[in-house]
């Protein structure tokens, strides 16, 4: 078990470049949708490794081996008990403290949201729109039931209708496509591996790129979109962001926006779809990641199946 549990703790190493460099070749949407499934997968394959660790050292504990009426000297020949045993509390502390983080990140997330649902919600909406009085300009997605645009009356007056409109979409792209939840799992799978967090920058572009694509095809000028998208980032400023807007919200104005602009108004990309690598190096590289996921699933569940039959057959001989 000692070999294949290692496996998934140390495969983002070689996971996570291949995901970041495939993502570069994928359309935005195909993009998010890579990152964010390679980051839930490389996490639910952590945990259960930090947890078979864990208990392969427990059950050593003579209390544990006789609760559990197995025999020690077998446990202490399986192979890995020199390894299991001082890494087993390491193993315990940071589970517990992969729980504690996403627990906190999880309700961090939701009490953001809650708290800028009560502040928008004393103020008018129309529609999805709600409209907030402050003269910083600033726009965003509010994720919720109903979800809401918020815009400020600065960033109202920042922008033409013809480009107001064009943000409106956008934040309606990031609503309707719950991007926020996209987001929310690359975090959580970074509070369970520190490795992952490198994913959570391309997959917030890929997300910003796929509500750019979106408002170009709603308002039906790619190059209406990409004024309103730099103007309202040139408009905004960071240091003035509303003290009601959750970290977790997507917004027009966030991630590299020149890049944005660039790629709205590429004419070898008209259609927002740049073209996949389909000669060997793209074909090598998503071979290779689709590799990594599954071996590492692959071998959290050998390290499983591996401790379960040692467990048994050590109980069978505590019987003897």
């Amino acid at each position: 078990m000692i070999v294949a549990v290692w496996i998934p703790l140390l495969m983002p190493l070689l996971a996570v470049p291949a995901a970041r460099r495939l993502a570069e070749s994928l359309p935005p949407r195909a993009a998010a949708w890579l990152l964010a499934g390679c980051a839930a997968a490389l996490a639910g394959c952590t945990t259960p490794a930090l947890g078979l660790l864990a208990a392969a050292g427990a059950l050593r504990l003579p209390p544990i081996a006789a609760l559990g009426h197995l025999s020690l000297p077998l446990l202490d020949d399986s192979g890995d008990g020199a390894v299991t045993v001082p890494v087993a509390a390491a193993a315990a502390v940071l589970l517990t403290a992969c729980t504690l983080a996403v627990g906190h990140h999880a309700r961090r997330h939701r009490a953001e949201l809650r708290t800028a649902r009560q502040a928008t919600g004393a103020h008018p909406t129309s529609g999805d729109l709600c409209v907030l009085p402050e003269s910083a300009p600033e726009a965003y997605a509010l994720p919720g039931r109903p979800g809401r645009v918020v815009v400020t009356a600065g960033m109202l007056r920042a922008l033409p209708p013809a480009e107001r409109e064009a943000l409106f979409a956008h934040e309606r792209a990031h609503l309707a496509g719950r991007h926020h939840l996209f987001l929310l799992t690359a975090t959580l799978s970074a509070a369970c591996h520190p490795l992952l967090r490198p994913l959570r920058a391309p997959l917030a572009y890929a997300l910003e790129r796929w509500a750019d694509e979106a408002a170009a095809s709603r308002v039906g000028d790619r190059r209406i979109t990409a004024r309103a998208i730099g103007r309202a980032a040139l408009a905004a400023r960071p240091e003035a962001r509303a003290p009601h807007r959750p970290r977790s919200v997507l917004a027009a104005t966030a991630g590299p926006v020149p890049r944005r602009v660039a790629a709205l108004l590429d004419g070898e990309r008209a259609a927002g779809h740049p073209p996949m690598r389909t000669g060997f190096p793209g074909r090598l590289i998503a071979a290779a990641l689709l590799a990594c996921v599954t071996f590492s699933a692959a071998a959290a569940l050998d390290a499983a199946a591996d401790l379960h039959e040692t467990v048994e057959v050590a109980q069978g001989e505590a019987a003897h």
